[in-house]
């Protein structure tokens, strides 16, 4: 049976064309798709409550989730781990902004829904509070989760390819850089 991840990445060629791996790599276009997409989408979800299933709310607002979950994942994808700490949180403020800014246009073409009522301009401070504090919290625990999950499998690799000394050196390094970052402060 053939494996589904090769024993070493250089036997494994992923071409994604240029245009996607620069939108990918870009922050501020990747939020501003993600907070307009999922905008829409609640909006189109709160929308259908009323006359659709349990079941079709549901799974539109599962699909939001995975597209945000994606689309933060697809952006960290491309950088280490170290500069996580500083893109998870822009992201969600960024995508937080332009889902704000949608939330404000749907309330004056009077198409946001908020409960069985439509918002107004009074209600908009507390749709984006709200919307600023789930996606800030939501995206920086998927982050930690993310980067949790990537360290194991990299140890995991790294043991089973019983190259310890790799590893050995990656906790060297890191000591070091804690120790310049002590003598600094």
């Amino acid at each position: 049976m053939a494996p589904y991840f090769p024993q070493y990445t250089g036997t494994f060629k992923l071409e994604e064309p240029r245009a996607i791996q620069r939108f990918s790599r870009a922050i501020v276009p990747m939020a501003v798709v993600t907070g307009i997409g999922l905008r829409l989408l609640r909006s189109l979800a709160l929308s259908l409550a009323p006359n659709a299933t349990f079941v079709v709310v549901a799974t539109l607002f599962a699909l939001g989730v995975v597209i945000l979950v994606g689309m933060t994942a697809l952006h960290l994808g491309n950088y280490t781990l170290h500069r996580w700490t500083w893109r998870a949180p822009a992201f969600a403020a960024l995508e937080a902004t332009a889902e704000s800014l949608t939330s404000l246009a749907l309330i004056a073409v009077r198409r946001e829904p908020m409960g069985s009522s439509l918002a107004t301009f009074a209600d908009w401070p507390e749709l984006v509070i709200r919307t600023f504090f789930w996606r800030l919290t939501f995206v920086i625990l998927f982050a930690l989760v993310l980067a949790g999950v990537v360290q194991l499998v990299r140890y995991v690799l790294l043991k089973r390819d019983d190259r310890g000394h790799t590893l050995d050196a990656v906790q060297h390094e890191l000591e070091v850089q804690e120790q310049q970052k002590r003598v600094g402060e």
